[in-house]
C-alpha cells in the first residue's frame, strides 16, 4: 500500500509509545520506516538501547534509522544540517506519507519532508513542553520563535493531531494553523490494555508512586514537598519516583535527588524499560504536572487499575473525572496535592473503587487500538494501493512520483 516514514523525538519513544501504531501499519500491507536520534543515555546503555529498539523494530519488518537531531535547544546551525540531513535522506526513500511527533521532528520533519517533494505529512502535538510551561525570559523568547517555526512547518501538512483541546486552541489562538480544518484530536497514544492488565492494588502498605522524566515541570517538586507532609502523619507511607535524568532545561539535578533520599522522604528507583512491577506495586498513581499533551504514564496506570491524582491542567484533567477515578488539584500546589493523598490515606476502600473505574475508562476511551484508527483514518492509506497493487516497493526501483 504505502511507504510511510514517522519521525520521532528519542528512539525508545518508537517503540514504548508508537509500537502499537507502527505494527497496525505494518499489519495493514504498508512499508514502514522509523527515524529518531539516539537515546540521550550515555556509552554501553545508549548503545543498548538503541540496539534493543533497533531488533524489535526489525522483528516486524521495520528498519531503524538513526537521525542528527539534539532535543533541546536551538542551534541554527545544527538544526539546519538536520533538516538539510533529513530532506536528503526521505527523499532517497521517496515516501507517500511521513508523520512525526515532538517539538523537534514535526518543525524540521515537516520543512524537510516539503523540501523532498512530499505531500502527505501529518504531525502530532504531544505536548507543548518547557517553552509554554513558564514565563521567563528565555522561554518566552524561545516560545516566539517555536511559534514561527511551526507555522512554517504545519504549513505544510494535511492533517496536525492534538492530544487534548487546550492544546489545539492555543495553536488556534495564536494562529499557528492556518486552517484549522487540519486540527484532529485523538485521545492520546492511547494505552494497549491487554499489555497493561488490571491488577487489584495492594493497600496493606501505601505506595504513591510517580513515572516520569526527572523535570521540574513534571511537578516532581510539588511530588516531594507533598511527600514531606504526609510523613508527619503517615510515616509508613511510601513515596516512590520511576524515570530517568534528562538535559531538559528544566531538569531535576542528581543531587536533588540524593538530598531527598538521604532524608527518607522518597525512594528513586531508577530509569526502567517496563513501568508494569511498578504500576503494580503502588497503591496510587501521581503525576502533578505543569502541562502534557496526554500523559501516556497516568492512561498506564489506569490501564493496571490504579486511581490517579494529577493536576486541572492542558492534558492531564481529560484523563481523570473528579472524585471517580481519582483527584484533580490545581498546577504548584503541594498542600492541595498533599491533601488528595491524604484522603486515600483515611479512605483506603477508595483505591480499588476508583482503580476499576479508571480501568473502565481506559478500555472505553484510551485503548491503544481505538486511537490508532482515529490517527489512520484521515491518512486514507487505502488509497495507494491502486498505485501499487504488488505490494511494496524498494527504495532503488520504486520510481519517483510525478
Amino acid at each position: 500500500m504505502a511507504r510511510i516514514i514517522v519521525i520521532g523525538g528519542n528512539v525508545h519513544s518508537l517503540v514504548q509509545f508508537r509500537g502499537d501504531m507502527i505494527q497496525e501499519m505494518v499489519e495493514d500491507g504498508n512499508e514502514v520506516f522509523a527515524m529518531a536520534p539516539a537515546t540521550d543515555l550515555e556509552g554501553e546503555a545508549a548503545n543498548l538501547m538503541t540496539q534493543k529498539v533497533s531488533s524489535k523494530l526489525q522483528t516486524i519488518g521495520v528498519p531503524y534509522l538513526p537521525i542528527p537531531l539534539n532535543r533541546t535547544g536551538i542551534n541554527p546551525v545544527k538544526d539546519l544540517h538536520t533538516i538539510l540531513w533529513l530532506s536528503r535522506k526521505i527523499g532517497e526513500l521517496k515516501p507517500d506519507v511521513v508523520l512525526a511527533y515532538t517539538m523537534k521532528p514535526v518543525i524540521y520533519g515537516s520543512i524537510a519532508a516539503r523540501l523532498a517533494g512530499v505531500e502527505d505529512v501529518f504531525s502530532m502535538i504531544t505536548g507543548l513542553g518547557y517553552v509554554f510551561t513558564g514565563d521567563s525570559m528565555r522561554q518566552l523568547i524561545l516560545a516566539k520563535i517555536v511559534i514561527v517555526l511551526y507555522k512554517i512547518a504545519l504549513a505544510f501538512n494535511r492533517k496536525v493531531y492534538f492530544m487534548n483541546p487546550d492544546d489545539r486552541e492555543l495553536f488556534r489562538k495564536l494562529r499557528i494553523l492556518a486552517d484549522n480544518g487540519k486540527a484532529v484530536l485523538i485521545h492520546g497514544s492511547g494505552v494497549n490494555i491487554d499489555h497493561y492488565s488490571f491488577k487489584l492494588p495492594q493497600t496493606r502498605e501505601l505506595v504513591f508512586l510517580i513515572i516520569a522524566r526527572l523535570l521540574w515541570d513534571k511537578g516532581i517538586g510539588e511530588f516531594v514537598s507533598a511527600a514531606r507532609l504526609l510523613k508527619k502523619k503517615y510515616p509508613a507511607t511510601r513515596f516512590q519516583i520511576v524515570g530517568p535524568f534528562d538535559n531538559n532545561p528544566s531538569a531535576i539535578r542528581r543531587s536533588d535527588v540524593a538530598t531527598w533520599q538521604a532524608e527518607g522522604v522518597i525512594e528513586y528507583l531508577g530509569a526502567t524499560a517496563d513501568v508494569r512491577p511498578y504500576l503494580e506495586n503502588a497503591s496510587v498513581y501521581v503525576l502533578p504536572s505543569y502541562r502534557e499533551g496526554t500523559p501516556r504514564s497516568v492512561l498506564e496506570a489506569m490501564a493496571t487499575g490504579r486511581p490517579v491524582i494529577t493536576t486541572d491542567a492542558p492534558g492531564c484533567r481529560e484523563t481523570v473525572v473528579d472524585g471517580v477515578n481519582g483527584f484533580l488539584v490545581p498546577v504548584r500546589d503541594s498542600e492541595a496535592l498533599a491533601a488528595a493523598m491524604e484522603k486515600f490515606c483515611r479512605e483506603r476502600d477508595l483505591i480499588a473503587e476508583m482503580g476499576r473505574k479508571g480501568r473502565e475508562i481506559a478500555e472505553a476511551r484510551y485503548d491503544v487500538h481505538k486511537v490508532n484508527h482515529t490517527i489512520l483514518r484521515p491518512m486514507d492509506l487505502d488509497r495507494f494501493r491502486a498505485q501499487c497493487p504488488a505490494g511494496r516497493w524498494s527504495p532503488v526501483s520504486r520510481s519517483s512520483k510525478a
